[in-house]
């Protein structure tokens, strides 16, 4: 194999933009082969096939790899019908809108020949990977604390309006957790790793006309004793993006496209210990570390995917890692739920069942009723194309 066929399920915002790229040939070895869409205009895609179900396309001979962008639900019903077929899958975020579907969807992958990876592109901002390199290191030390504001989410209630499935626990699954949050959920656990306990107080509808949460403060407690803070909303503006970094060598803040380390020149538990000086201060160093541009993001996973299928190269963003995030957003919002921690890893069954119980009285469950479904005998789960069968009412 020379070069890979792609085909893209769902052509809104992002599937749009991933075909442009495609057929404009920002992708080396890869091709604009077929696309799907019931509801878009796919003469618009010329020189690909147009295709008005996923399941037609992914048994149509015509791809060699899915790239999935429709509404969350059907990323896993999707995914598991092109694996089962034998294709390479790459899905948009989030991988799955919750963790019992995750796991169902990452349990289709039983051939290492397929490739199967995420739409995680921050992952490519040299920002987060000096980050990471200063922790994996050991550079950094100890981490104490992180904090993460990340309010510049802003969305206005026309953004909202653009979509009957958006933003109702029956089309979409969550509000800026699972729309907006997955990358910075993702960048989160990737850089830190999984949190012990997760306890949040989230609103829901405070700043729009809608059913899912829309603003969120999350407090994570990890086994060393570090704690985490993890606060975002699409209601404030101006808004604000500042990740700080509390550790054993000093602070590290990213804001504004810089990142600033004062390094204690000596630990800080260390300099505690020994100093006789009640009330000083480790001496520091102020470093501002250069980092340029924000990496090829879109792009830079669909090179490395391509790469991947024909190179072996290794992932950056292999999707089994995409159940992280969402089991992430999945706590947060089950301790709102509930209001109380919730240990992890957290009971998938049990924030299931209460999707469940959000699902039957969503304000989208109407709207999604009406949808057409078409589920394959050969599909365990279904494939709906545009929601998962199980939440659509008779």
């Amino acid at each position: 194999m020379k070069s890979i066929r792609f085909g893209i399920a769902g052509l809104g915002n992002m599937g749009t933009i991933h075909a442009r790229s495609l057929l404009q040939g920002n992708i080396p070895r890869a091709t604009l082969s077929a696309v799907a869409d019931p509801a878009a205009d796919l003469s618009a895609f010329e020189g690909a096939k147009p295709f008005c179900s996923t399941e037609a396309m992914i048994r149509s001979g015509e791809i060699d790899a899915i790239l999935i962008a429709t509404p969350h639900y059907s990323h896993t019903t999707i995914g598991i019908d092109a694996l089962e077929q034998g294709l390479h899958v790459l899905v948009e975020k989030p991988i799955s809108v919750h963790k019992a579907d995750a796991q169902r969807l990452i349990a289709a992958h039983k051939n290492p020949d397929q490739v199967f990876a995420a739409m995680f592109n921050q992952r490519t901002d040299p920002h987060y990977t000096k980050i990471r390199e200063l922790i994996q290191s050991g550079q950094l030390g100890e981490i104490r604390r992180i904090t993460w504001i990340i309010t510049n989410w802003f969305r206005t209630e026309a953004y909202y309006n653009s979509g009957g499935w958006r933003a109702t626990w029956s089309g979409e699954g969550g509000g800026v957790l699972l729309n907006q949050c997955p990358h910075n959920l993702d960048l989160f656990q990737w850089l830190f790793g999984m949190p012990a306990r997760v306890r949040s107080i989230c609103k829901f509808g405070a700043y729009h006309d809608i059913e899912v949460e829309d603003d969120v403060t999350a407090s994570f407690e990890y086994a060393n004793g570090a704690t985490a803070s993890f606060i975002t909303s699409t209601g404030e503006a101006p808004g604000t993006n500042r990740l700080e970094i509390a550790a054993e060598f000093g602070r590290v803040v990213l804001e504004n496209g810089k990142i600033q380390w004062k390094r204690n020149q000596v630990p800080m538990s260390e300099f505690s210990r020994t100093t006789d000086i009640r009330y000083g201060e480790p001496p520091t160093w102020d470093i501002e570390i250069p980092v340029h541009g924000i990496g090829e993001q879109h792009n830079g996973i669909l090179k490395n995917f391509t790469e991947a299928i024909l190179d072996k190269k290794p992932l950056i963003a292999p999707a089994k890692e995409g159940i992280h995030s969402v089991e992430l957003a999945n706590a947060i919002l089950m301790s709102a739920f509930v209001e109380k921690p919730i240990e992890m890893p957290l009971d998938a069954a049990a924030y299931e069942a209460l999707l469940q119980e959000k699902i039957a009285t969503s304000k989208g469950s109407e709207k999604l009723a009406k949808i057409p479904v078409s589920i394959p005998a050969t599909n365990e789960f279904g494939a709906s194309f545009n929601v998962h069968p199980s939440y659509i009412k008779p």
